[in-house]
């Protein structure tokens, strides 16, 4: 066991606290991974809020690469000194989608066995739940070994780390679940770290028209930078109305954009993505909604004679080890720009710093460098 220096949350809604942690030695199937860097993603957040469960305290972070410490026993896939970004869901291998060929959509995904304490204080000794089973706001964090995914070692880890949650969401929910490609309109509402990657995806996967949606004009500028072709402000544009004389420029006739990725997480903006879409179009919900949130009321005639898709994406639908080692190698290439994400790099001691930021939307991706 070593103590490491990390960032808790103790309790529902208070700043967050760094803390001396326990990270135990590496048990059967389990990765010490000395970590490099983590993103400050909008989870984390709702982990500090309660918006995922009770179980407090957390050790924060999860969109992280860094080198493998030590591996415990049967441990194959990686070994020390193996530069990975670390991923939350460890698929299984064995449950009906894994046997189904269908690996992205386990439904028995794992973490570490073990657990991580606090070191110190009136609390010492109490489990930590780490983010997303991850926990790497932290100098050094325990993860289950098939979290790790090996990537080129020469990539920047604060730009590839990313890969761990957002940007892999996004460009996922483009690609993998929506079907963007070449041909077919993209329209991304809600240009937050994930809505951009979003734009990314479809732009990298040859998608044309790709418009992007915010009332933020500094989220749009962001979106223009990675491949929109077209912004549309919704604070002072009508949607609907732009959306289909966009795609009508390109495909004539269109009623809207073949896919419409709805990164917000809103039962207006969901609606407000069904009827963005095209005849046969697919909507892709990645933005996150609260427990409490219901899907709009939305006439049923309406669902029947659109046709196509209503999809929900995980995680991008990405299986981590085929299509994070791919995308570190389109960064690696230029043809991703991973480092366009990446706002600030920032310390430790500065996470509740960079959730004030957040709030402001002035930034794309803080990220913790160790």
């Amino acid at each position: 066991m070593q103590q490491v220096r990390a960032v808790v949350a103790k309790a529902k809604g208070e700043p967050v606290s760094v803390e001396t942690i326990n990270v135990p030695d590496p048990g059967p199937g389990e990765a010490v991974v000395q970590v490099q860097s983590c993103g400050v993603c909008h989870t984390d957040l709702h982990y500090r809020e309660g918006g995922i469960n009770d179980e407090f305290p957390f050790l924060l972070g999860h969109e992280a690469a860094g080198v493998v410490e030590s591996v415990g026993e049967g441990v194959t896939e990686v070994a020390p000194g193996d530069f990975v970004v670390l991923n939350w869901r460890a698929v299984c291998g064995e449950c009906r989608a894994c046997d189904r060929g269908e690996p992205q959509y386990c439904f028995n995904t794992h973490n570490a066995t073990q657990r991580m304490t606090l070191a110190e204080g009136d609390l010492a000794g109490t489990e930590l739940s780490p983010a997303l089973g991850i926990g790497a706001f932290a100098e050094k964090t325990l993860v289950a070994a098939g979290q790790c995914t090996k990537v080129d070692p020469e990539a920047r880890p604060a730009a590839v780390g990313l890969l761990g949650c957002g940007v892999m969401a996004g460009i996922g929910a483009s690609i993998n679940t929506g079907g963007a490609g070449r041909g077919k309109s993209v329209a991304v509402i809600g240009c937050g770290g994930v809505g951009v990657a979003a734009v990314a995806g479809a732009a990298l996967a040859g998608s044309s028209p790709v418009i992007a949606i915010d009332i933020d004009p500094q989220k749009l500028e962001a979106a223009k930078a990675l491949g929109a072709t077209h912004t549309i402000d919704s604070s002072s544009e009508d949607v609907l109305a732009r959306v289909k004389e966009i795609c009508g420029g390109y495909h004539e006739g269109a009623e809207g954009a073949d896919v419409v990725v709805e990164a917000v997480g809103r039962p207006e903006t969901w609606k407000q993505a069904f009827y963005a879409r095209d005849l046969a179009g697919t909507v892709v919900l990645v933005g996150v909604p609260t427990p409490d949130m219901t899907v709009p009321e939305i006439p049923l005639i309406d669902v029947f004679g659109r046709g196509g898709a209503l999809k929900s994406s995980w995680y991008g639908d990405c299986l981590p080890k085929r299509d994070f080692p791919m995308l570190v190698d389109l960064y690696r290439q230029g043809r991703l720009d991973l480092d366009a994400f990446v706002t600030e790099e920032i310390g430790i001691d500065d996470v509740e710093a960079a959730f004030d930021k957040m709030h402001s939307g002035a930034v794309l991706r803080s990220v913790v460098v160790l």
